[in-house]
């Protein structure tokens, strides 16, 4: 696989992500790394290749947002929105992430192997996003479809107003939001759990060991009697 080097030193972010916004038949198969990213907002958005990006520190804002195709490694933690509207893909951070991670994917997947701050997954339209530590609160607001696997604790408000994600938690959660309950995890679940934590490196992690939550459906339509909940 070619190897292409960028140091942000010398080099404008702006025309790496103009080569990276390139022809994708130019880009296919490549491996590009990124190196003194120094926290630099919106490093790698918007691709649409099958390219390998290697962005060697600490990345800011919306790293690897709108990522279609491409596989983006971050060797450092990461700013608010990581990996925001996601449509395919595979994103790994190897730190922290900030508020926001994951904020709206349709697809693809999310890796954080540290924590994640506040709405982790909010919005999540059908993306799989695991996180090897902790979640902040209001996790998964609004989740629509998707799996979302918490291999820590999970702050207050978890699954807030959700619709059909599922989220797997085996830490403590410190309380549920609206509409949100606790299920029982048959196969196909528990099916979906055990591949989730073998392609984020988890695979040694018991899939029994994890509880799942989901939505109640009470809020699917308005009620007078529900009012306060919305």
């Amino acid at each position: 696989m070619e190897t292409l080097k960028f140091d942000l030193d010398a080099k404008p972010l702006r025309e790496v992500n103009q080569f990276l916004h390139g022809d994708a038949s130019t880009l296919n198969g490549k491996s590009i790394v990124i190196e003194n990213p120094n926290g630099a907002h919106n490093i790698a958005v918007g691709l649409k290749a099958d390219v390998e990006v290697t962005i060697k520190g600490h990345a800011g804002y919306y790293a690897a947002g709108m990522n279609q195709l491409a596989k983006v490694v971050v060797e450092g933690s990461v700013g608010s929105g990581v990996a925001e509207n996601m449509m395919s893909g595979h994103v790994h951070v190897k730190g922290f992430a900030s508020n926001a991670a994951g904020a709206t994917a349709n697809g693809g997947l999310l890796v954080i192997d540290g924590d994640a701050g506040l709405r982790c997954a909010i919005a999540l339209k059908g993306a799989d996003v695991v996180v090897g530590g902790s979640v902040g609160s209001f996790s998964a607001f609004m989740a629509q479809a998707g799996n979302f696997v918490i291999l820590g604790d999970a702050d207050e408000g978890l699954g807030d107003s959700i619709y059909e994600a599922r989220i797997f938690v085996r830490g403590k959660v410190k309380s549920l939001g609206a509409d949100c309950e606790e299920k029982t995890m048959g196969p196909e679940e528990r099916k979906i759990l055990v591949d989730l934590l073998a392609r984020s490196g988890h695979q040694d992690a018991d899939p029994d060991s994890f509880r799942l939550y989901g939505s109640a459906r009470n809020l699917y339509h308005f009620h007078v009697d529900n009012a306060g909940a919305y």
